[in-house]
């Protein structure tokens, strides 16, 4: 049987050799599939090499991956002290530094209230540490941390003077600076003005420029090692166990020089907390971190930024955490003067006579320039590294935990029923450390002292929780993953 010729075939039959429409769509399927998966893995890849490379992506893309995962998306490189072997000037101030012996009571060193297994600082949470001949005299103050003074620059008012300028006391440059208008502080800003407060030096008021003066303080304070004459204190250097080291140091015949041997002695000292690394490791977590060696967790990149706001905590305003345009690890201090208006600790010995007050810069233990009173009530900001190993804080150890530190500075103000104590009455003793006629000394300008009573604080429960979080990373030991 045969077919008419002119019968038409169906049009949406294929040809023999083209696709059915649904193998068309399946193909057409797989290439949406197949492409789809591509682009996830490209995005997967991309996603990948930015959250190892952070610092090799665009600085949109590097803070997303600070976000999501708490790397440095603009590692560092930090300047860091060299590390060598101790030279045989600082082994000789690393016997000094230790040695008990040259206490009138044999048994207080360099070591004892600023100990090694803390941070070279205070080995407990007592207001002042115990000294003098019979290790019975309560101290004046805690002990600051020796640790990271290697950059402390000697004390001053205002402005660095240039080789041109006439030289002035420090007395004429507080007269000077009097009534000068101070520069608030501000977390990650450049000071325009010139800020005329004091700033370096060492002690909680500055009293000693240099770590061989320090050294020798304690050497001769009553309350401490308590040695009674320069004479004594070289007396006990030339019968110590290392007396044979001075000599190929300083000559045959230093023993014989009671005021050059205690000078070179100190000198020693000196040089050990410059040589030696432990005074100013950088292995904590946030050096790592600056490096691009470690993460934060979410609490402490959070608390970092709170700790860096200049509306929030601002504490970098004073406790600077950025590194220095040469490379140099912050140190967390601005090595200025603050007078904070902390409370009144009662657990210190002096403060029982209500007469008696700590006013650090002018006064009672240092008298140079006693009667620049626009300083009274001023103490040096600390560093802030390792300071979660402490547990004695402020200048009169008032504080013993973070947590009341952070309380502190949030209900000063705002809530300062809550920081002071009440007279008989039932009124806030607010200040009750400073003198009133000093009491406008007292720092209102900087955050998060710019608030009025009543106001909100300026940070919550939860936030100081991540602040302190973050102040925990600066705590050196810490061991980097893969190290």
């Amino acid at each position: 049987m045969t077919h008419p010729s002119n019968i038409v075939q169906p049009s949406n039959l294929p040809a023999a050799d083209e696709p059915s429409p649904e193998a068309a769509n399946r193909a057409l399927r797989r290439l949406v599939l197949w492409g789809s998966l591509g682009i996830l893995l490209v995005l997967i890849g991309v996603c990948a090499y930015a959250v190892a490379y952070p610092e090799r992506m665009p600085d949109a893309v590097g803070e997303v991956v600070e976000d999501w995962t708490g790397a440095n998306p603009r590692p560092a490189h930090l300047v860091l002290p060299p590390v060598a072997p101790l030279s045989a000037l600082a082994q000789l101030g690393q016997q000094i530094f230790n040695d008990p012996l040259l206490s009138e009571s044999g048994m207080q060193s360099c070591a004892s209230c600023h100990s090694p297994q803390h941070s070279y600082g205070p080995p407990n949470s007592f207001p002042v540490q115990l000294g003098g001949a019979h290790m019975t005299q309560a101290g004046y103050r805690p002990p600051p941390s020796l640790t990271y003074l290697y950059r402390q620059p000697p004390f001053s008012i205002g402005p660095d003077q240039g080789e041109s300028d006439t030289p002035v006391s420090l007395d004429q440059a507080a007269s000077a600076a009097r009534g000068a208008t101070r520069v608030t502080k501000t977390a990650g800003a450049t000071i325009a003005a010139t800020n005329i407060v004091p700033q370096g030096g060492l002690f909680w008021d500055g009293r000693a420029d240099t770590l061989q003066m320090q050294a020798m303080v304690p050497m001769m304070n009553p309350v401490e090692m308590a040695n009674t004459s320069e004479a004594e204190v070289a007396r006990k250097l030339a019968q110590s166990k290392y007396h044979d080291m001075f000599k190929p140091l300083f000559g045959d015949s230093i023993l014989n020089k009671p005021s050059l041997l205690v000078t070179e002695a100190m000198s020693a000292v000196a040089r050990y907390q410059i040589e030696d690394p432990s005074f100013h490791e950088f292995t904590s977590k946030y050096d790592y971190w600056l490096q691009g060696k470690a993460r934060l967790t979410q609490a402490e990149l959070h608390g970092m930024r709170l700790f860096n706001d200049p509306n929030k905590a601002n504490c970098a305003g004073c406790h600077l955490s950025q590194v220095t345009k040469d490379g140099l690890p912050p140190l967390f201090t601005d090595t200025q003067y603050e007078a904070l208006g902390a409370p009144r600790n009662p657990a210190i010995p002096l403060n029982r006579d209500p007469k008696f007050f700590d006013l650090g810069i002018c006064g009672p233990f240092r008298t140079d320039i006693a009667t620049q009173t626009q300083f009274c009530g001023m103490f040096l900001t600390p560093t802030l590294r390792n300071s979660a190993t402490r547990s004695v804080y402020f200048h009169n150890g008032v504080y013993h935990t973070l947590e009341q530190v952070m309380a502190f500075y949030n209900l000063r103000n705002t809530n300062p029923e809550k920081i002071y104590p009440h007279d008989a009455s039932g009124k806030i003793e607010k200040f009750n450390d400073i003198p009133a006629q000093f009491q406008a000394n007292v720092d209102f300008a900087d955050a998060p002292f710019d608030r009025k009573f009543g106001d909100k604080p300026a940070m919550t429960d939860t936030e100081i929780k991540d602040i302190i979080a973050f102040v925990k990373t600066l705590n050196d030991g810490y061991k980097p993953a893969g190290s």
